[in-house]
């Protein structure tokens, strides 16, 4: 797996466990989520470490680093820029509240939502594709076609060409 894709797939699993349960202080939060994903935490904890043990763990590879870079940023985006994200997927969803969307398929919406509109270095295309393909990990079959309908009429009404950056 790429380290986009892997910095994506965080940065829905941090989006879906700030929206069920979000903190005031961000930056703790992120601290907290990535210190449980560092691989070597998360096997020590498979391995029987004693619960509420305490051990140091090694400093970040820089493919770690990378991911976590590129996934806060999308993270601090998507949390900055969450009621605009919101009002498109209402928008675009018919027929559909915001809380009757799953969890996870909310926030990825939004996170492609996010790259669509803010982020010009991503093509709206590669946004799409990622969104459904993490649809489909994380969520079902059907989510993946319910994100790339409400995703496809969002790229409609964009005035950059969908498969090009800036």
């Amino acid at each position: 797996m790429g380290q986009r894709r892997e910095a994506r797939e965080r940065t829905v699993q941090f989006l879906f466990q700030h929206d069920m349960n979000p903190l005031e202080n961000l930056d703790e939060a992120l601290d907290q989520f990535w210190n449980s994903q560092r691989a070597p935490a998360i096997a020590e904890e498979k391995a029987g470490a004693t619960w509420g043990e305490k051990t140091e763990l090694p400093p970040p590879t820089t493919e770690e680093t990378s991911t976590r870079l590129f996934a806060e940023k999308l993270i601090r985006g998507v949390v900055e820029h969450r009621d605009e994200l919101d009002a498109q997927i209402k928008k675009h969803a018919e027929n559909w509240d915001l809380p009757r969307i799953a969890v996870v398929d909310r926030n990825i919406l939004r996170l492609a939502i996010f790259e669509m509109l803010h982020r010009e270095d991503i093509p709206p295309v590669v946004s799409i594709n990622e969104a459904v393909d993490i649809a489909k990990k994380f969520s079902t079959q059907d989510s993946g076609k319910f994100v790339n309908g409400i995703l496809d009429r969002i790229k409609g009404q964009l005035v950059r060409p969908a498969r090009a950056t800036k």
